[in-house]
């Protein structure tokens, strides 16, 4: 009955007001992305000058993960049990309340001393970031119908792409120009922005599936169990881990190789940081292109094999040092090639989960998802930072790792095809009986 109501829910809304609420969410999503982005590289740049710290663009990357664990369950069970929209709304309250404080805060603080309001805001932040990103994944069919929600996922990823293309380039220049203050009046008039604008969103809410009864800890076994019980969630759980684990050699290694092996300029480093971006907005056009219930088995199980090849051909591209610049432009392709397979991979399984999993437990799903693909990280940072700075030439670290990650697709392939078809046969049953 519930997912009945939900199918109803969404056939009321109409392809016009789908397509005007998409609108809403790309652009809010671009401007929130843009100048979030742009505030992380002028917080780093602050921070290293202040503090002289390797880590300074890096803490934000150890905070996030910690509290993703530690508040997965209370984002998990409040998000399936309130209104989405009031979490939205309340999640950028208290983050623009935190960013006016941060503002009047962090000039009375000097050197090391800095890192103290640095750190109480990107620890509340990530609280606020948390809340927003599982609550607007999960209230997809609350925006758009069932048809359009591929084209909400490709266009969403396509504005973060863009933002991840342009914010190194500005935010570079404007802390030249202007210094760390300028960003955080910019981010408060952005969050100003996506506040107003998530106000002018219609959610499709039914009020009478609002659970009134105390949250516990049997809400997150509820969610536990699903995935459990849908053999392809817990298949892509596992696959994801390794995935982002591995993917952290990317964002410690291309700089270390650049600046210390083959000894290019940094601007390098944002050439190849641009592709991988480039890679993931055409990716997103693509998708909004192919058909969003056919070839998903081709969609998981392709990208997953070339990741593989993909990290062993940049791995012996980074080897050969005889002609730099044009290892640089071999790399930005391969890097393309990555951002592309990505953007598939990420958007055909989103869509597959939000239109095939019952709304009153996708807030807990989705939270469950992002916690394990990002717990993950700190320990790669680590990992990778070690295996770098102890001389290991980088292009073999990439090969290594482009092995590890082919032969780990070949092992679970045909249990991953076998829970695709399992799944593609329950979600007919499902269709069949609403």
């Amino acid at each position: 009955m519930k997912e009945n109501s939900k199918n109803q829910d969404t056939q009321s809304i109409t392809n016009r007001e789908s397509d005007i609420q998409i609108f809403k969410d790309v652009l809010s999503n671009f401007i929130g992305t843009l100048s979030g982005s742009m505030f992380t590289y002028g917080m780093g740049y602050m921070l290293l000058d202040q503090t002289g710290l390797a880590m300074s663009f890096g803490i934000d990357m150890l905070i996030t993960p910690i509290i993703g664990l530690l508040f997965l369950i209370p984002v998990g069970n409040l998000t399936d049990r309130l209104p989405h929209k009031k979490i939205l709304i309340w999640s950028i309250l208290s983050r623009l309340i935190t960013l006016a404080m941060f503002m009047f805060t962090i000039n009375h603080f000097y050197g090391l001393y800095k890192l103290i309001p640095v750190v109480i805001f990107l620890t509340i932040n990530a609280i606020s970031v948390n809340f927003s990103s599982t609550s607007y994944s999960a209230s997809v069919h609350e925006l758009v119908n069932d048809t359009r929600i591929q084209k909400l996922g490709s266009l969403s990823l396509a504005a973060t792409s863009l933002s991840s293309i342009l914010s190194p380039a500005i935010g570079a220049t404007l802390y030249s120009a202007v210094g760390f203050d300028s960003f955080i009046y910019i981010e408060i008039i952005a969050t100003i922005s996506a506040l107003l604008i998530l106000k002018s969103m219609h959610f499709h809410y039914d009020k009478s599936k609002v659970k009134q009864e105390n949250i516990s800890f049997k809400d997150f076994e509820a969610g536990l169990a699903y995935i459990k019980k849908r053999a392809l969630l817990k298949y892509v759980i596992i696959i994801a881990v390794v995935i982002n684990f591995i993917f952290t050699a990317l964002s410690i290694g291309i700089p270390f190789i650049i600046k210390t092996q083959l000894k290019l300029q940094t601007s390098y480093v944002g050439f190849l940081q641009s592709s991988l971006a480039l890679g993931m907005l055409m990716g997103s056009f693509l998708m909004m292109i192919l058909p969003d219930k056919k070839w998903f088995a081709q969609k998981i199980l392709i990208p997953l094999l070339l990741f593989g090849v993909e990290f062993i051909m940049l791995g012996f591209i980074f080897l050969d040092e005889k002609n730099r610049i044009y290892l640089v432009i071999l790399g930005m392709l391969v890097m393309m090639s990555l951002g592309l397979t990505l953007s598939i991979l990420n958007i055909a399984f989103q869509v597959r989960l939000q239109t095939t999993t019952p709304t009153h437990i996708l807030g807990r799903i989705m939270s469950i998802l992002s916690t394990a693909n990002s717990s993950i990280m700190p320990l790669g940072i680590l990992f990778y930072t070690m295996l770098f700075q102890n001389g290991f030439a980088g292009g073999y670290i990439f090969i290594l790792n482009g092995i590890v990650m082919f032969l780990y697709t070949i092992l679970l392939f045909s249990k991953l095809l076998s829970a695709i078809k399992i799944d593609d046969i329950l979600n007919e049953q499902q269709v069949r009986k609403n």
